[in-house]
């Protein structure tokens, strides 16, 4: 045989077998993801709260309980989380918003949120239309590439 087609062969095994081991892991993921989305579900409550302020921040700065932080993996530590913090009743507490949600929460506002636990999963004003954010301008690289796909037929990138 020649070299070529050996050395070929040693990476198309490596890359099936790299493939094999991804998609097991992604269904260990995915079960594991539907166990957690199960249990918030079964855990969330509706509560009125005034937001006090919204920032994305890492867990340490946040003012989440040390029990929590202890809690979560080394790698999660250092990533920013959307963290609200809230008055609900005469209390104030962080609580970690859903990323979906964080951008639609409005500030210095009362709310009504589904929590659960210090997870934030759904917000709806309580007073008056929920704001939303004014679209951003899209840049000059953007708009040409949209007019490009426009003329070519195909469907826009969002």
């Amino acid at each position: 045989m020649p070299k070529p087609l050996i050395v070929f062969l040693i990476i198309l095994a490596v890359l099936i077998i790299g493939i094999v081991i991804l998609y097991f892991l992604g269904k260990r993921a995915q079960k594991k993801q539907d166990e957690q989305q199960a249990m918030l579900e079964a855990h969330k409550q509706t509560v009125s709260m005034l937001i006090i302020d919204k920032k994305r921040m890492r867990m340490k700065e946040s003012g989440l309980p040390q029990s929590v932080v202890d809690q979560t993996p080394k790698l999660m530590r250092r990533t920013k989380l959307p963290i609200v913090k809230v008055k609900v009743g005469p209390q104030i507490m962080s609580l970690i918003a859903d990323e979906k949600i964080f951008d639609n929460i409005p500030v210095k506002k009362e709310v009504k949120a589904v929590i659960s636990g210090i997870y934030i999963m759904d917000v709806r004003g309580l007073h008056g239309r929920p704001e939303k954010k004014p679209e951003v301008k899209k840049g000059r690289f953007k708009r040409l590439v949209e007019k490009a796909q426009e003329k070519a037929g195909a469907k826009p990138l969002k």
